[in-house]
C-alpha cells in the first residue's frame, strides 16, 4: 500500500471519529433535553432519619419540583456507608442512579483494606450540598457540662464510657477516635446502622457520648433531651450560640462533614452540569437556604471540579488521621 493511500486511510478514519464523536455528543445532548423521562434515584447509605438521609429528601423534594419528575430516595445501610457506595458505582451511568456522598466515603478509601471499588477514580462529582459541623453531644445524665469536665470524668472512668457512632469509619466514628487519640481517654465505640438508631441509644442513655452530624441532633440538643458539649469545627457555630468548639480545650482538634451528589462514572457531562445547575439554584433560593440553616449547614455551592477537589481533599485529610491512629477494617 503506497504512502498516498494510507494518508488517505488515516484521513477517512479521522474524519470517521469526528463524525462519530459528534453523533454522540448530540445524542447526548438531545437525552439531557429529555432528561429525565423516568424517575431517578438517590441512593443514601443510611437508614432514614439521619444528617445524609435529611438532605438527601430535601435537595430530592427541590430536584423533583423542577423536573417534574419524583426523585427516589432508597436507603441501603450497611457495611459502614460502603453497601450504598457500591450499589450506586455499579449502576448504570446512565443519570438515573445519584448518590449522596459523605464523609465515610473519603475515610473509607484508607481505613478499609479490601474495598470492591475506588471512590475518588469510579465516580463522577455532581455537586456539594452543605457542610455541617459535628456536636460533640452527651446524654443529660452524664455530669460532664464542658469538654474538660468530660475529659476529667472520661479518664475517672477509664473504658466505661460508650460512645456512639453511625458506623465504623463515618466521621462520627472518627471525631471520636481523633478526640481520644488527642486526649487520651479511653471509650467504647459502638457503631451503629446510622445516625438515627445511634441517636435512640443515646437518648435513653445506653450510650453517654456521640460526636454526631448536627443536623440530625440539633432539634434534640434545643429541646434539651441532649447536652452539647462541643462543636468539631474550628469556629463556633451560629446555630449553638454559647457553644464552644472542642479545639478551644484540645487545641489543633478539627473536623467537619461535608455532603453531595456523585453519580456513576461515565455519566452523561450534560446531565450532570443540568443537576449541578439546579443544585446551585436552590443553594440560592431563600426557602432552602432557610432549611439548611435549621439542620446547622453551611451552603457548598460549586462546579461539579469543585466537589471533585473537596472529596479529593478530604481523602487525603482523613487518610493521615486513619494513619495516626492505625485503624484498619478488613
Amino acid at each position: 500500500m503506497g504512502v498516498l493511500m494510507r494518508v488517505r486511510i488515516g484521513l477517512v478514519l479521522r474524519l470517521v471519529l469526528i463524525l462519530a464523536c459528534a453523533i454522540c455528543a448530540n445524542e447526548n445532548a438531545r437525552a439531557a433535553d429529555n432528561y429525565p423521562s423516568r424517575s431517578p434515584k438517590i441512593i443514601v447509605a443510611y437508614p432514614p432519619g439521619g444528617s445524609t438521609d435529611i438532605l438527601a429528601r430535601l435537595f430530592g423534594a427541590y430536584l423533583s419540583l423542577k423536573l417534574k419528575t419524583n426523585f427516589i430516595i432508597e436507603n441501603r445501610p450497611g457495611a459502614g456507608n460502603n453497601l450504598g457506595t457500591d450499589v450506586a458505582i455499579k449502576s448504570a451511568p446512565d443519570g438515573y442512579t445519584f448518590f449522596l456522598a459523605n464523609p465515610a466515603n473519603t475515610i473509607n478509601a484508607s481505613l478499609y483494606k479490601h474495598l470492591t471499588f475506588n471512590f475518588l477514580n469510579d465516580t463522577t462529582p455532581v455537586a456539594g450540598f452543605a457542610r455541617v459541623p459535628n456536636v460533640m453531644e452527651v446524654n443529660p445524665e452524664v455530669p460532664a457540662k464542658t469538654v474538660a469536665e468530660f475529659i476529667a470524668y472520661a479518664k475517672a472512668n477509664p473504658g466505661k464510657i460508650n460512645m456512639a457512632s453511625s458506623g465504623n469509619g463515618t466521621s462520627i466514628h472518627l471525631s471520636g477516635m481523633l478526640f481520644m487519640n488527642m486526649t487520651g481517654v479511653e471509650m467504647k465505640h459502638i457503631p451503629y446502622k446510622g445516625s438515627a438508631p445511634a441517636l435512640i441509644d443515646l437518648l435513653s442513655g445506653r450510650v453517654s457520648v456521640m460526636f454526631d452530624n448536627l443536623p440530625s441532633s440539633i432539634g434534640h440538643i434545643k429541646g434539651g433531651k441532649l447536652r452539647a458539649l462541643a462543636v468539631t469545627t474550628a469556629q463556633p457555630s451560629a446555630d449553638l450560640p454559647g457553644v464552644p468548639t472542642v479545639g478551644e480545650t484540645v487545641p489543633g482538634y478539627e473536623a467537619s462533614a461535608f455532603f453531595g451528589l456523585v453519580a456513576p462514572k461515565g455519566t452523561p457531562p450534560e446531565i450532570v452540569a443540568k443537576i449541578n445547575a439546579l443544585v446551585n439554584e436552590a443553594l440560592q433560593d431563600p426557602a432552602m437556604l432557610a432549611k439548611i440553616k435549621e439542620l446547622g449547614g453551611i451552603p457548598m455551592p460549586g462546579s461539579p471540579a469543585d466537589f471533585g477537589k473537596v472529596l479529593a481533599e478530604e481523602t487525603g485529610k482523613w487518610e493521615k488521621v486513619v494513619h495516626a491512629a492505625h485503624l484498619s477494617i478488613d
